[in-house]
C-alpha cells in the first residue's frame, strides 16, 4: 500500500466544515499542521472557540476514517488568538454579499415565522420542538427568538452560554440539539425588563439577521411575540419571502384571536404566505388510553379552514412537554418516541416535504402575496 501523503489528508479534510463558521476548515486556513510518516498522522487544527472542540473531533475523525494508510491520528486542537479571530472576522465580513442574506433572491433558506394571536398557547414550545424535529431530519436549522419581551428559547434549548463574538460585528450563535439560536436573552439579565420602543426593537431584530453568522441553513425558524405588533411588521419587511405558521389551542375563543395573526400576514400590507395552522394542547391521553379534550375541540381545524390552509398537526397536552421546556430538555429530545415528539416529527416531515415554496399546489393552500 502506498504511503499516505499530506495532500490526501488535506483532500479528506476539505469536506469538513467548521461547526461555528459552517465553511471548510481547509478553506478557512484552520488546518495549521499536517505530518505523515511511519504509519502515524499528526494534525493541528485551530478552533474559533473551545466550545466546538467535541464536534470538531467528531467531524475530523469521520473524514479520516477509512483513509488508506492513515493509521492512528494524533489531533491537537488549539484556540485562535484574538488577532487571528479579528483577521478571520475581517475576511468573513468582506465576503458578505447581502445585508440580510435570507432576503436575497438566491437564498435557499426557508424562513418559518411561528405566530400566535395570544400568549399562553405554547408557541415557543412549538417553535423549539419543530426546529429540533427538522434538525433530526438532517436539516441545518437556526432559531431567532424574536419574542423580545418574553424570550425563552435559549432556556428551552438548554443553552446557558453566550454567543462567540468575532471582531466588531460577527456573532456566532450558540447551538444545542442541532439548532443554533439568537435571542435578546443573551444580552439582558433574566430579571431585566426590555422596555424598548419600536425603533429599538427594529434595530435589534435587524442585528439578529445581519450580525449573527448563520451561514446558509436550510431553515430559519422565528419565534414571534403574540399578536400583530411592531416586531411582526419589522420581520415581514426584513424577510418578505417567509412562510407563516399560526399556533392556536382547540377552544373557539383562542382560534378567533389566532385568526387575527393569520389575517395580518395575508393582508395586502404584509403579503406573507400562511402555510399552515398548528394546534397545541389538543388532548390529554390518560393512563387507560382515553383521550380527554380538556380545552375543547376543533379550533385548529376551524382556523385552518378560515385561512384556507392545512392543519399541519395537533400536539397533545403532555406534562413532560412543559417540564422539558423548563429544564432545557425539549420533549423531542427527552422522549423522542413519545406521543408529542411523534407529532412534531410528523409536522417536520410535512413542512419539509410538502409545504415548501415549490409545493404551492398543496391542497387547500392559499398563497397571498407570494
Amino acid at each position: 500500500m502506498p504511503a499516505l501523503s499530506e495532500s490526501q489528508v488535506l483532500d479528506a479534510l476539505a469536506g469538513v466544515d467548521d461547526p461555528q463558521i459552517h465553511q471548510g476548515i481547509v478553506e478557512l486556513g484552520l488546518v495549521r499542521h499536517v505530518a505523515v510518516g511511519d504509519g502515524r498522522l499528526e494534525l493541528v487544527i485551530a478552533l474559533v472557540s473551545p466550545e466546538a472542540a467535541g464536534e470538531m473531533r467528531r467531524r475530523v475523525g469521520a473524514a479520516l476514517e477509512g483513509l488508506p494508510g492513515a493509521g492512528p491520528a494524533h489531533l491537537e486542537l488549539t484556540t485562535m488568538s484574538d488577532p487571528e479571530r479579528d483577521e478571520l472576522a475581517q475576511r468573513l465580513d468582506a465576503g458578505r454579499t447581502a445585508a440580510i442574506p435570507f432576503a436575497a433572491p438566491g437564498s435557499r433558506t426557508r424562513v418559518l415565522l411561528v405566530a400566535s394571536g395570544k400568549g399562553g398557547v405554547g408557541k415557543s414550545s412549538v417553535t423549539v420542538n419543530l426546529a429540533i424535529a427538522l434538525a433530526r431530519r438532517g436539516r441545518r436549522v437556526c432559531v431567532v427568538d424574536a419574542d423580545v419581551w418574553g424570550f425563552s428559547v435559549p432556556a428551552m434549548l438548554g443553552i446557558d452560554r453566550s454567543p462567540t463574538v468575532l471582531g466588531r460585528r460577527i456573532v456566532l450563535p450558540p447551538e444545542a440539539h442541532g439548532v443554533a439560536c439568537a435571542s435578546i436573552g443573551f444580552f439582558v439579565r433574566e430579571d431585566q425588563p426590555v422596555v424598548w420602543r419600536g425603533p429599538m426593537l427594529h434595530k435589534a431584530l435587524e442585528q439578529f439577521l445581519t450580525d449573527f453568522w448563520w451561514g446558509e441553513p436550510d431553515f430559519l425558524v422565528v419565534d414571534l411575540p403574540p399578536g400583530t405588533g411592531d416586531i411582526s411588521l419589522s420581520l415581514a419587511s426584513f424577510l418578505p419571502r417567509s412562510e407563516a405558521y399560526v399556533v392556536t389551542t382547540p377552544q373557539p375563543a383562542a382560534q378567533r384571536v389566532a385568526q387575527r395573526a393569520g389575517l395580518m400576514f395575508q393582508s395586502e400590507q404584509i403579503g406573507i404566505a400562511v402555510h399552515g395552522v398548528i394546534e397545541n394542547m389538543s388532548w390529554f391521553t390518560g393512563d387507560d388510553g382515553t383521550r380527554y379534550e380538556l380545552f375543547g375541540a376543533g379550533g385548529g381545524r376551524a382556523l385552518a379552514e378560515r385561512l384556507g390552509v392545512p392543519l399541519v398537526g395537533q400536539v397533545p397536552l403532555v406534562p413532560a412537554l412543559r417540564e422539558g421546556g423548563d429544564a432545557g430538555r425539549p420533549i423531542t429530545v427527552a422522549e423522542p418516541e413519545g406521543e408529542a415528539a411523534t407529532a412534531f416529527a410528523a409536522m417536520a416531515r410535512q413542512v419539509d416535504e410538502e409545504l415548501g415554496p415549490t409545493r404551492r399546489d398543496h391542497p387547500g393552500l392559499r398563497v397571498i402575496g407570494g
